[in-house]
């Protein structure tokens, strides 16, 4: 490891770097690395600015002079971890665990107890630290998961974290190290609060051998980075921080807190920042380096609230501070962070906590009073939704002064169930939206909480702006319909971005060529389906940009389906000669994991013939998350239950770079295609999509149809791809200005050409949108390479809300003549391409696929 730290700053810098903080000017990373380094009277001169910083910040949250810390238990889960960190005495191996008499885990019966005699001292955390994956490095630590019947560490943690809830009624605090965004979505249910350590940016301490990092899997800066943003999407309130003197420089320094500051501005989810100084162990690898002076930590402390600002929750462990209480007061923190009176702290054992009476007496001397607060910070009580999982609010309101959103101090923690809401399926809202779309509207053109509910719209700007320019392309246009016209499976990237990018002339050869290949492959009939869409709620706070169908269950546009509106809805579709229905919804925070069971379950035993088409991967994973159950065991669960196949949608743009632009929360590309795989190797088929005309570049398509065919060449399971055109009219992410107003009809064209010349020959069906393209643009696709048309639909809301011109229903006689308009016949067919039943077709004839009345539907 390399020695980084540069000369001191010039007296010129450090005086006007210190006039900027004292001006309140934005500091830059120079500036801030100046000021890192601030000492005597320096030090005492950016105390005083960040701490009027702090102040501003206390009034605004309604708390002037109230410096907080939670009273927890410290629960060690295991010692055992993958990383090698080379300061770290936390982490043991599994000989010395076994010769000190300690199992590899601390078991449930310990847990509960340590937290147990935590709530009669008055506790209300229960903080849980354990090494990052411990399994993946430990064979012991595999085999006590195995024979205890947990699939990993995160589960037990999971299943733990639940246990102390039910039993006795102290919050979690989970810090299991890295943590991927699925891991997020099964541990946002138990705990209110979530944490990891940013520590430091510098990669070079993780990458350079020597390095304190050196070893460490989960050190790296970017993977850590990815958990803060994770957490972020997945409306978590965290806890993080870093880690000073650790061989840093002070650019290094600065730089992790203006990240964290990035992440804080773009998703609002940081509820605290800790600055620790690093203390020497013995017996560790850098037992020789000097501590970090509490100096050195104050300035730290200084330079974060300028840069994070006055909402910031900064903390500082109190003891390690060596009881230089104002030092650290003054330059600018609100925090203790926890203090135990009955665990040491296991991280730092040599370093025992203050009482609480003298940490009062302490803060007292430096004006402020100290006050105790839930490991969920008040702030995030006050948002509610989606912050805390509704399984929570119980325990989190047991505990809570509902004035303030601290914590009630003469409060001693009970245990109480961990269970699915009450209100369950009860129907709700505007449940006849599916109807009145088409004749009232939509009330407003956003969902009250636009402003919120997305992130920041100017951080997003700055994000979506490189991923929107357009790329030079260079590849010879008639090359590559050449080589598309031969044999289109041989086109390299240039080529099939060459063509992605064709018009003119070169876009209509282009077409052609597709639409001979549509022949050859399927012939000329145009398929659709007798279907019909139910959208069974569309309250939901994923945040997808795109999206505006989603609304906070307050909106008046909100509403949820009874599971017997859901089948009476599936049964009025069999009437008229449906074969199958679709069934997509929100993310509904009150609906469980079963949920999805029960929905298929309904409809099975009203309709028994019916297909159900139904749950997005998006849907598959919020399942799997709020049962515990993995991927694969929730879609059998599912498929038992009455599921037939999955809709491929969900997937946007399968480029991680466009879906964080568009979405906020939704699953990453690597979970969609994890799920979809998954469910093909079930036997569940699939369908697969994607929407574009947005923020995207065909560069951007072009991965999308690759990773499809990959997959396609790998499972076999999709049936169909869809072309999905971005409605851009009440989509949020045009309305705040940063979407194209979607795709032109070129764009329209070259897609659906190129899905079926890269597509070729391993997903066969191509289909276009009647609903986001009407008539016209359906019949230019079919000749442009489509050969499918979908579905009657019958109620379609999704696309409506979002400003669709052309309706919620097509009859069959209506999709027949889209076919007419390209020269076609046209057939139905099942869900899965095959042939309908005669008794299927002769119904749907008799009624044209029309519902009675269209859609009249008693509540």
């Amino acid at each position: 490891m390399t020695d980084a730290q540069p000369g001191r700053p010039t007296e010129n810098a450090m005086r006007r770097a210190l006039k900027r903080a004292r001006d309140g000017v934005a500091l830059d990373t120079a500036e801030a690395a100046v000021l890192l380094q601030a000492r005597g009277e320096q030090l005492r001169d950016l105390s005083a600015s960040a701490a009027r910083v702090r102040d501003a910040g206390l009034e605004a949250a309604g708390r002037p002079g109230v410096i907080t810390y939670s009273k927890k238990v410290f629960i060690p889960l295991t010692r055992l971890c993958r990383d090698r960190c080379h300061y770290c005495t936390f982490v043991t191996v599994p000989g010395k665990l076994r010769r000190e008499g300690h199992g590899m885990y601390l078991s449930p019966d310990e847990v509960v107890e340590v937290a147990r005699q935590g709530a009669a001292l008055g506790c209300k955390e229960a903080l849980f630290t354990l090494g990052d994956r411990p399994e993946d490095r430990w064979p012991e630590a595999r085999e006590w998961l195995d024979a205890h019947g947990y699939d990993d560490t995160l589960a037990y943690v999971r299943a733990m974290a639940i246990r102390v809830l039910e039993e006795t009624g102290l919050l979690p605090h989970l810090n299991p190290g890295v943590m991927s965004w699925t891991d997020l979505q099964r541990l946002k249910p138990v705990a209110p609060s979530l944490g990891m350590m940013l520590e430091t940016t510098a990669t070079r301490l993780w990458s350079e051998p020597g390095g304190p990092h050196h070893g460490s899997p989960d050190k790296e800066p970017a993977v850590r980075l990815r958990v803060l943003e994770d957490a972020g999407r997945s409306n978590v309130p965290f806890t993080t921080g870093v880690l000073i003197g650790i061989g840093e420089s002070y650019e290094e320094r600065a730089d992790a807190l203006f990240q964290l500051r990035r992440v804080q501005r773009q998703y609002q989810s940081i509820q605290e920042v800790i600055v620790q100084n690093f203390r020497a162990k013995p017996d560790t690898a850098m037992r020789a380096m000097p501590d970090a002076e509490l100096e050195e930590l104050a300035a730290c402390i200084a330079v974060a609230r300028h840069i994070l600002g006055p909402a910031a929750r900064i903390q500082a462990p109190p003891n390690l501070v060596d009881a230089e209480y104002a030092l650290i007061v003054g330059a600018g923190i609100d925090d203790w962070g926890g203090v135990s009176p009955l665990t040491p702290d296991h991280v730092n054992p040599e370093r025992p906590w203050p009482h609480i009476d003298q940490l009062a007496e302490r803060t007292r001397e430096s004006g402020f009073e100290l006050r105790e607060r839930l490991t969920v910070y008040p702030e995030f009580i006050a948002r509610g939704e989606p912050w805390l999982d509704p399984r929570l609010l119980p325990h989190v309101r047991a505990l809570a002064d509902p004035a303030t959103g601290l914590a009630r101090e003469d409060a001693l923690p009970e245990g109480l169930p961990w269970q699915e809401p009450d209100e369950g399926f009860t129907a709700t809202g505007r449940t006849d939206l599916h109807r009145t779309i088409d004749t009232e509207g939509r009330t407003a053109d956003r969902r009250a909480d636009f402003d919120a509910v997305y992130g920041d719209w100017e951080a997003l700007r700055e994000q979506a702006a490189p991923g929107m320019v357009p790329q030079r392309i260079d590849s010879d246009v008639r090359e590559a319909l050449a080589q598309a016209a031969d044999d289109p499976t041989r086109l390299s990237d240039d080529q099939a971005l060459a063509l992605l990018h064709a018009d003119g002339p070169a876009l209509d050869a282009l077409c052609s060529i597709a639409d001979d290949l549509r022949r050859a492959t399927v012939g000329d009939e145009v398929t659709y389906i007798v279907t019909r869409n139910i959208n069974f709620t569309n309250v939901c706070y994923t945040g997808c940009r795109f999206c505006a169908f989603a609304q906070r269950r307050t909106d008046a546009d909100a509403y949820t389906l009874s599971l017997d509106q859901v089948a009476d809805r599936a049964a009025q579709a069999w009437e008229v000669g449906a074969t199958e229905v679709c069934m997509q919804g929100g993310i509904h925070p009150d609906l469980p994991g079963t949920a999805y069971f029960d929905i298929a379950r309904a409809v099975k035993e009203r309709v028994p013939g019916m297909h159900v088409h139904a749950f997005s991967p998006m849907e598959v994973v919020n399942g799997a998350s709020r049962t515990g159950l993995s991927i694969r065991d929730w879609l059998t669960a599912a498929k038992e239950a009455g599921l037939d196949s999955i809709p491929g949608t969900a997937a946007e743009i399968l480029d991680d770079e466009v879906r964080w632009v568009l979405t906020k929360g939704k699953l990453p590309a690597a979970d969609w295609i994890e799920v979809v795989r998954t469910a093909h190797e079930l036997g569940l088929r699939s369908s697969s999509t994607m929407m574009y005309g947005h923020v995207d570049q065909p560069r951007h398509w072009l991965g999308h149809f690759r990773t499809l065919a990959a997959i396609q060449q790998e499972t076999g399971g999709f049936t169909e791809f869809v072309t999905l055109p971005f409605i851009h009219t009440n989509a949020p992410v045009y309305l705040a200005g940063i979407a194209r107003p979607g795709p032109t009809t070129r764009d329209n064209r070259a897609v659906t050409a190129m899905a079926r010349v890269l597509l070729h020959p391993h997903i066969t069906n191509i289909q276009t949108s009647w609903v986001k393209l009407g008539a016209e643009g359906a019949a230019e696709m079919l000749r442009s390479g489509a050969n499918d048309l979908g579905g009657t639909l019958m109620e379609e809301t999704i696309s409506r809300m979002a400003g669709s011109r052309y309706g919620s229903y097509r009859s069959i006689e209506d999709l027949r003549a889209i076919a007419t308009l390209a020269g076609r016949p046209a057939r139905p067919r099942t869900t899965l391409y095959g042939e309908v039943p005669a008794e299927r077709v002769a119904a749907a004839e008799a009624s044209d696929g029309h519902l009675p009345e269209l859609l009249p539907l008693a509540d």
